[in-house]
């Protein structure tokens, strides 16, 4: 037990004593409990860095290993404006920065924007601390069972005492008997088979960046039927892609993207980030015009112009009213085949002409795909989706990635009632989302489970299981684990519940004196604990 706790204990001492920091154009160096929201630090090559915050100066490869368990170092990068104010849970990965994490090759300037006793590494050692007090249910019942185990066996001891009275034998034969039945009956071997299974597994977790608060989700995740997962920002990236440029009229690609590009980077809506970013990129450098004069058009589109000619960009409503005309029926199909697969869908206008058609769409993470197969290969029947998405969108997206059952045009009361259906018809039931919009759902949900907790505090305190990194396939590493520690809780109740069970009558019988009895009985206790300690070692393909 002192090896697993050792291991989770490391993780404060993974933050830097001292800062150096900028002040009055002045370098110093600080103890970390010195530092105060706003401070620059100055983070040299391969050293820690001291505090939470955001990088404001320099580019460098982080390895966040110890706080998020991500393997590969994570790209760091200045952020555009350094004045802004910024909220660490809303950082992008490449401008956010966690105390604990380890710097490559560059030299970063960090502002801090969590004191030292509220970084997530703090959060994250108070947290597990916390999980160590947290019974599981088979602990709970193995505590209820010695409440009346032990003085059952102490009442037995005592009546063992007066054996002399009954069988002819001299008083220190039956004192030395009961001794050897008080030896063999002490349940040590069962008071520590499972807290010590539990802790080897939350450790082992942290170490994969899963952060566990306990031994009840750690053992009902294992027990899991149904896993309901939220589809933005948790199957999904959570930003819209430019996913398709589809030219008409014998009009070239590159030119319906850079009048696309044009009008849409004087646009504030959502979507023409995605398109303007993107669409550059297609571009490789190749002129973009500049447009002038944007107009939204409420629930249609917008208008502007772009090389004296006027451009609108929108849905088929827009050019319904605008030309009084059916729109061109390649141009109708294209849209409903698009919108159907879930993309959002429209349509380039130049002066009287059809250019083509431009989608977005907030595509699936890289290893949804892959983390539902395994999940399916380990037994998980049901994998859910709940989105307040169009049923259209869910039905796409489920399609793509393998989620068996897609409900869309949900609110959030929507979720909880649904989660509460699949708890009658399923028994246990996970929620996984982002800890925030979804709280309500992970509640109500046998284990609730946040994507990319690190940095987030709404995260972290409403799950019952957090996946520190942004990584989705830590899931069916987190339930294989739960699975394991299950197992070895098992196997460690059936050798000290054995061992109890045979040492009792073997003693009282004279089989076994009070030498053997210590022996086993040490030996048992002893073996429970190597056994448990085996989760250390974990290892999921």
């Amino acid at each position: 037990m002192n090896k697993a706790r050792k291991s989770i204990a490391a993780l404060s001492d993974l933050a830097p004593p001292t800062a150096i920091i900028k002040r009055d154009g002045k370098q110093q160096e600080v103890g970390i409990e010195e530092l105060i929201i706003g401070d620059i630090i100055i983070v040299k090559p391969n050293t820690k860095i001291a505090a939470d915050g955001v990088v404001v100066d320099g580019t460098s490869a982080v390895d966040q290993a110890p706080i998020t368990g991500e393997s590969i170092p994570v790209g760091k990068v200045a952020v555009e404006n350094v004045k802004a104010v910024y909220d660490l849970n809303t950082l992008s990965s490449e401008n956010r920065a966690f105390a604990g994490a380890i710097n490559g090759s560059g030299v970063l300037e960090i502002m801090v924007l969590n004191e030292a006793k509220d970084s997530t590494l703090s959060r994250l050692v108070e947290l597990v601390k916390e999980a160590e007090t947290q019974k599981s249910p088979t602990q709970l019942l193995t505590d209820k069972f010695q409440r009346y185990f032990v003085p059952a066996v102490l009442l037995l001891v005592f009546i063992l005492l007066f054996a002399f009275l009954v069988i002819d034998e001299p008083f220190k034969d039956s004192f030395y008997r009961a001794m050897a039945v008080l030896v063999a009956a002490s349940p040590c071997a069962l008071a520590i088979s499972t807290p010590s299974a539990v802790l080897a597994g939350v450790a082992r977790a942290a170490k994969q960046g899963v952060l566990v608060k306990g031994g009840r989700p750690l053992e009902d995740l294992g027990l899991l039927n149904a896993v309901a997962f939220d589809k933005t920002g948790t199957l999904t990236e959570g930003r819209p892609r430019l996913t398709n440029a589809i030219p008409f009229s014998g009009v070239d690609k590159n030119e319906l993207l850079a009048i696309a590009v044009a009008v849409e980077r004087l646009s504030d809506h959502s979507l023409a980030g995605a398109i303007v970013k993107d669409g550059e990129k297609l571009l490789k450098g190749k002129q973009i015009p500049v447009a002038e004069g944007l107009e939204a058009l409420t629930a249609r589109g917008v208008r502007a112009r772009v090389m004296d000619k006027t451009v609108h960009i929108g849905n088929r409503r827009l050019f319904k009213e605008l030309t009084n005309e059916e729109i061109p029926v390649e141009v109708t199909e294209q849209m409903v085949i698009l919108e159907t697969e879930g993309h959002t869908a429209m349509i380039v206008h130049q002066e009287g002409q059809y250019l083509g058609i431009i989608s977005v769409m907030d595509v699936a993470r890289k290893e949804a795909k892959t983390t539902l197969k395994k999940l399916k290969e380990i037994g998980i029947s049901r994998m859910i989706m709940l989105t307040g998405d169009n049923q259209e969108v869910a039905n796409a997206v489920a399609k793509t990635i393998g989620i068996t059952d897609p409900m869309g045009n949900l609110l959030p009361e929507d979720k909880v009632a649904a989660i509460e259906k699949l708890k009658a018809e399923e028994g246990k039931v996970a929620m996984v989302g982002d800890g925030v919009n979804d709280a309500p759902a992970m509640a109500k949900s046998t284990v609730g489970i946040a994507m990319g907790a690190a940095g987030s505090d709404v995260a972290l305190e409403t799950a019952d299981i957090a996946l520190m990194a942004d990584k989705l396939d830590n899931l069916p590493f987190a339930i294989a684990l739960s699975r394991k520690s299950k197992s070895i809780i098992k196997q460690n109740l059936w050798i000290s519940l054995g061992i109890v069970a045979l040492l009792i009558p073997a003693t009282i019988l004279g089989f076994a004196n009070i030498g053997v009895a210590v022996a086993i009985h040490e030996g048992s206790t002893l073996f429970v604990v190597g056994n448990a300690l085996r989760l250390l070692k974990f290892k999921f393909s």
